[in-house]
């Protein structure tokens, strides 16, 4: 293995994964669930989202043109739009969710942490596009690995909410990695307008 290739690899989708995104999230759930139903949470949803992803990964070309007959500029423009969308709330309101009192453990967990804020549209994009610069197995590695840790940074979200929170850091940041996830929402719609542009010449 290339372990220079790998851990491109690797960085890239820990960058789309966003697990300081995840601790704002996690964090502002600590009012409305304990502990053990935020470790729940957190785990159940790290499994959902390594579970959609290796499917896309191994499927994600047939199920997008055979079964819905899409081509993959266009799941990117729409993935990106979505992704800017939740930049820009994000950066307008100061946070990625709100959870309604009435909602269920089990409908949180499996929409929206795990779907799409773990594995999102850029993700999703990412597992089916990127077998074919680093390989299969490659991939896989550098996906499962960077999930792992993304799962370790929400496990520990609370002490880290609280240690931005007395150093004055949270909302800054919040709206610095909004304003980055708007960023790559639009630098996704760009690359499958490229892609629209050269299917249509070639």
């Amino acid at each position: 293995m290339d372990i220079k290739l790998f851990f491109s690899a690797f960085f890239a989708f820990l960058a789309l994964i966003n697990p300081i995104q995840k601790v704002f999230v996690v964090f502002s759930l600590q009012e409305t669930y304990s502990r053990g139903e935020l470790r729940r949470i957190v785990d159940k949803a790290t499994l959902t989202a390594i579970g959609v992803l290796l499917l896309f990964l191994f499927l994600g070309e047939a199920i997008l043109g055979y079964v819905f007959n899409l081509k993959l500029y266009a799941f990117q423009i729409t993935c990106g739009i979505v992704l800017f969308y939740n930049g820009f709330v994000g950066l307008q309101k100061g946070a990625f969710l709100s959870i309604n009192k009435d909602t269920r453990l089990e409908e949180l967990i499996a929409v929206p942490i795990a779907i799409p804020m773990i594995a999102g549209p850029a993700t999703i994009t990412a597992v089916v596009t990127m077998p074919a610069v680093y390989g299969r197995w490659m991939t896989i590695a550098a996906v499962v690995l960077a999930l792992l840790l993304n799962l370790l940074i929400m496990r520990n979200a609370d002490r880290i909410g609280k240690f931005l929170v007395r150093r004055n850091m949270l909302m800054p940041l919040i709206r610095i990695t909004a304003l980055i996830v708007a960023a790559i929402g639009l630098q996704m719609i760009l690359n499958g307008i490229e892609t629209f542009v050269f299917a249509m010449k070639g």
